[in-house]
Formats: C-alpha cells, structure tokens, sequence
C-alpha cells in the first residue's frame, strides 16, 4: 500500500494501480523499454491491473513474466468497462493512468490519475478527467515510487 497525505488534496491509501496499455504502457502492442522493471518494483507495494482492449493482440504475451493481473475488455464500451473495474476495486484505494479517450471515466473514478500524451497521443477529455499530466510512463510510474513529487504538484 502506499499510503500519502497532500495537503488541500487528500490523504489516499492506495492499494491498486490500474494501468491502460496501448499508448501508456505500449506503442503498436509493444511494452515500452525500462516499463516491466518498473512495474516489476512497485509490484511490492502495491497491486498492479492492466485493462485493454488490446488492439494488436500483444498484451498478453509481452505482460506474461510481469506482477500484473491482465484483464482484456471487448472493444465496445471500453470506457464504461474501465470505470466498472476501477469502481469494483474501490475508487478510493485505486491510482490510474491512461491516455485515451476510453481512459477518461477510469480516471475520473480513481482516488487519483495521471494522464500520458506519449507517441499516440492524449485525448483532451482525458486530459480534463486526471489530476496530473505526464509525458513518459516511466515518469508517471515514478511519481508512485516517490510520492513526495506527487505532493510537490497537488498540494495547495
């Protein structure tokens, strides 16, 4: 668990880190480089969820040797399907990042979101639904190995 108290945001016990996989932990189906060893160390303080639609058909296989649970969604109502998963969790004790258009409603659910505009891009109501923007995962991912950055941004 990872536990942080920003003051004039929230005090957040987060347990869960749901992740989108295209455009935030892979580009054309393929895992990012650097992203699995990360995922791999903040696996020891809290559990790690990827929901996909998985587009290229690649998700499971480059996630395979990884501390995930993988859930792979139809294509239709991906946006619903995330916000289901992140609200069945506890959106109190759930950190989500994601890029797309689908990722919106996931993100306005969690405790709290960081949004990517990485090689494919971010959607604008996404961006509108996070509470931080990040141009790199491993940037992002970073933020919840050291939460005092996340402090540093949101506290007012």
């Amino acid at each position: 668990m990872i536990n942080i108290n920003i003051p004039g945001f929230r005090d957040l016990q987060l347990v869960h880190l749901v992740l989108d996989y295209n455009g935030t932990l892979a580009v054309d189906g393929v895992l990012l480089p650097g992203v699995g060893e990360v995922l791999t160390a903040l696996s020891s303080v809290i559990q790690i969820h990827v929901i996909t639609a998985d587009t290229f058909g690649l998700a499971a296989t480059q996630l395979a040797e990884l501390p995930v649970k993988l859930t792979i969604t139809p294509a239709e109502s991906q946006a619903e399907a995330k916000f289901e998963y992140v609200s069945q969790l506890g959106n109190d004790s759930v950190a989500a990042i994601g890029n797309g258009r689908n990722d919106r409603k996931m993100l306005n659910a969690a405790a709290i979101s960081i949004t990517l505009i990485q090689t494919e891009g971010g959607s604008t109501e996404t961006l509108e639904s996070a509470d931080i923007v990040s141009s790199n995962i491993l940037e992002a991912l970073d933020l919840l190995r050291n939460p005092k950055r996340l402090i540093a941004t949101l506290r007012s």
